[in-house]
């Protein structure tokens, strides 16, 4: 109460405080959360896929999640899919209606299989069309979870995986874009960045996995090498160079000492896991 009369100062460490608040409210759902990752692993290794579902705030960080993995881990394109009430016009406008339209839910929702992860994002855990896409997963036999920040969601019975973040009150009553969308990011970064690590897409820390189409990832994916195997930089780019600028192949070359060649036919056939690439090649 009070807050447009509150000095600057007094404001800014007000909304400060609250988002501090959130990091302990997500680590209270990590139990959930692995439930979670175990689900979007199988998925994946399955040659099923993640599919993400949201509207306004929710469903922009689910899109930015999506988004961001297939640079960053080399994903085909439908591997982790996000879908958004409204379509990509709702990325920049909002389309308010479009959020209580169930049946755009189950309709966005027609692709889904039985081997398919299908996480609902909703604040409120009340959004329609997040609960028409997750009705229609459950339908076909596809593992479903929701992340929400209601304790007590109503979507949940839509659910096998509750991931319901407890924020409390927003500092703007009812502005789920602050604590509620900073627990939706998390929780998504946490999971699709545990999903990655457990099907194989760093070496140790390392994006070993991410495209280097840039400059700056150009240089980036030769420190990567450098940081992995120990070798210079000169050594590291000419991999790079005979792995047809693939990175995994690069360092699958360098761990092993194996040919472009057979380190992509390691690769291919450890399902992209350069650890077990490099086994094989050893044994």
């Amino acid at each position: 109460m009070g807050l447009d009369s509150l000095p600057l100062t007094d404001l800014l460490r007000l909304i400060n405080e609250e988002d501090a608040t959130v990091p302990g409210a997500v680590a209270a759902v990590l139990p959930q959360i692995e439930r979670a990752v175990l689900a979007g692993v199988k998925a994946l290794r399955s040659g099923g896929r993640i599919h993400y579902f949201g509207a306004g705030t929710s469903g922009r960080a689910a899109f930015a999640d999506a988004a961001e993995l297939r640079p960053t881990f080399s994903l085909a394109p439908d591997q982790v899919v996000a879908h958004v009430a409204g379509g990509l016009e709702a990325l920049w406008n909002a389309v308010e209606m479009a959020e209580d339209d169930d049946e755009a839910g189950a309709l966005d929702a027609a692709s889904v299989t039985a081997d398919d992860l299908v996480i609902g994002v909703a604040a409120s855990g009340a959004t329609p069309y997040v609960a028409g896409a997750l009705r229609h997963a459950r339908s076909v036999g596809a593992t479903t979870a929701l992340i929400s920040s209601h304790p007590n969601a109503p979507l949940r019975e839509y659910a096998d995986i509750d991931i319901a973040v407890d924020t409390g009150p927003e500092v703007i009553t009812g502005s789920t874009r602050m604590k509620a969308g900073t627990a939706a990011k998390l929780v998504l970064t946490t999971f699709s960045t545990a999903v990655m690590v457990r099907i194989g897409r760093t070496w140790s820390n390392l994006m070993v996995c991410a495209v280097p189409n840039n400059a700056k990832l150009r240089q980036r994916a030769v420190r990567t090498l450098v940081s992995a195997t120990g070798v210079d930089a000169e050594d590291a780019q000419a991999a790079i160079d005979q792995a047809g600028e693939e990175l995994p192949v690069a360092l699958v070359m360098l761990l092993s000492s194996a040919s472009a060649e057979a380190a992509r036919h390691a690769l291919n056939s450890a399902e992209g896991v350069v650890a077990e690439a490099v086994r094989r090649l050893q044994r």
